[in-house]
């Protein structure tokens, strides 16, 4: 199941918008202007539809630049659906857990959740549903959606994008790589060094830090590579952490390349520049837009797309220097 579904219902929504107004013609002028207001509300550029109110809540760290893609997307097919957008974060599970009850007592129209740590959020998405509110899953929580009972995902398959990132490791003739994890027990990140380590022929070996303090991710990087020299790639799960990690190969003497999961403006610039190998995008923006124009969609169309069963693919794909070009405008503008 990948992004060609939602193209598809989008070719669906459009002929039987086309077949609506044909329809409409041969009515009375009445009849058809009712027709025609009655098929606005639903494929005109910004909806008539009654405004909701739908909570957004991640599992973003303070800082973390890659939220900030996922919120414009969000903010994007809000205004277009009139949707009041509440958006909040927090990286513990728990803490998220009373996000989605403060959600609920707002009684929200639908909530968009991230399933980093799905078991902490796994009493307060039931009441969610008890509640009668919609729950969509995006960017985190691929394996457990499913059977928490949530209508949809919208996101990369993790381990997919690690084994890929492992082959491509296996190009570039890499030998020994450490995977920098900077949340432990963080369900994606982890599936991504795991698939990395799955299909990588070489030397993989885990490298845990405090994401939400830079400069001990940069000495603990720099640490790593100084006590073994055999280290030759430095894989990041987040571009501001591949930026840092750059710093650290030259404090290191330099050795070390980087190659990195996720984009922000700054990333695209050092793929350019050939201070990061390569990126894999799961295109934020999208995961963002998606997640939330599919609560319009569902409460006022009855879709849920890939039918309950299958999630929503955004990634991954590779950004090297051999494309980056043809993504770095969109880039400049904050979408990728």
């Amino acid at each position: 199941m990948d992004l060609r579904i939602n193209r598809r219902r989008g070719a669906g929504l459009a002929a039987l918008a086309t077949a609506t107004v044909l329809l409409a013609a041969g009515c009375s002028s009445q009849g058809g202007k009712k027709a025609q207001e009655a098929d606005d509300d639903i494929v005109a550029g910004k909806a008539n539809t009654p405004r909701l109110k739908i909570a957004m809540i991640t599992h973003a760290a303070p800082g973390d630049t890659f939220w900030d893609t996922v919120r414009k997307g969000a903010k994007a097919a809000a205004a277009k659906d009139n949707i009041d957008l509440v958006y909040s974060s927090n990286p513990s599970g728990a803490d998220q857990a009373s996000l989605i009850q403060n959600a609920i007592d707002q009684r929200v129209d639908g909530i968009a959740i991230t399933l980093a740590k799905p078991d902490a959020m796994k009493g307060a998405i039931a009441k969610a549903k008890k509640a009668g509110i919609p729950v969509v899953a995006f960017n985190a929580g691929l394996e457990q959606w499913k059977e928490m009972g949530l209508l949809e995902y919208f996101g990369q398959d993790e381990s997919i994008a690690g084994e890929a990132f492992g082959k491509r490791l296996n190009e570039v003739k890499a030998k020994h790589n450490i995977c920098v994890i900077q949340e432990q027990g963080h369900v994606a990140l982890e599936a991504r060094c795991a698939g990395v380590k799955k299909t990588f022929k070489g030397k993989t070996d885990i490298l845990y830090v405090n994401g939400t303090d830079m400069p001990s991710v940069k000495s603990t990087i720099a640490a790593k590579l100084k006590q073994d020299s055999s280290i030759d790639h430095v894989v990041t799960l987040g571009a501001p952490f591949a930026l840092t990690a750059v710093q650290s190969a030259e404090e290191a003497g330099g050795k070390a390349k980087v190659a990195t999961f996720d984009l922000n403006k700054e990333l695209v610039a050092a793929v350019k520049s050939g201070d990061v190998q390569f990126a894999v995008d799961q295109q934020p923006y999208l995961q963002g837009y998606l997640a939330i124009d599919s609560m319009w969609l569902y409460r006022y169309n009855g879709n849920f797309s890939g039918g309950g069963e299958e999630p929503v693919l955004t990634g991954p794909a590779f950004v090297s220097k051999d494309n980056v070009d043809t993504i770095a405008k969109f880039a400049q503008k904050g979408t990728r």
